[in-house]
């Protein structure tokens, strides 16, 4: 199944109260700094709590890397959900030098 995939230049023009962007690192990681606006449901936690996976069109799907919102991105695809992934994730994110949120609140 091919996902499509954005970088973080393309994800940065979206931020806004528009954007629909799930996290799906572990909280720990959520807490030390998240995109703006991200809303987090940790991949382990993705398949029990898929009821509470916000609605997007498309749905933009963020970890740290890439690799587990990759992998979270193909199991929502797989149920019907219009997904993009971030290439590069909240590492290419923070290396570009913007900012993040801390704490538990997708402010």
């Amino acid at each position: 199944m091919q996902i499509p995939e954005i970088d973080v230049e393309a994800l940065a023009e979206l931020v806004g109260p528009d954007l629909v962007l799930l996290d799906v690192r572990m909280v720990d990681e959520y807490e030390e700094g998240h995109v703006p606006g991200a809303i987090l449901i940790p991949l382990p936690e993705l398949e029990d709590r898929v009821s509470e996976v916000p609605s997007g069109d498309p749905l933009y799907v963020i970890c740290r890397s890439g690799a587990r919102s990759l992998r979270a991105s193909e199991f929502l695809a797989g149920l019907g959900q219009s997904v993009v992934n971030v290439a590069g994730g909240t590492l290419a994110w923070t290396d570009s030098g913007r900012a993040v949120v801390t704490g538990t609140e997708p402010v």
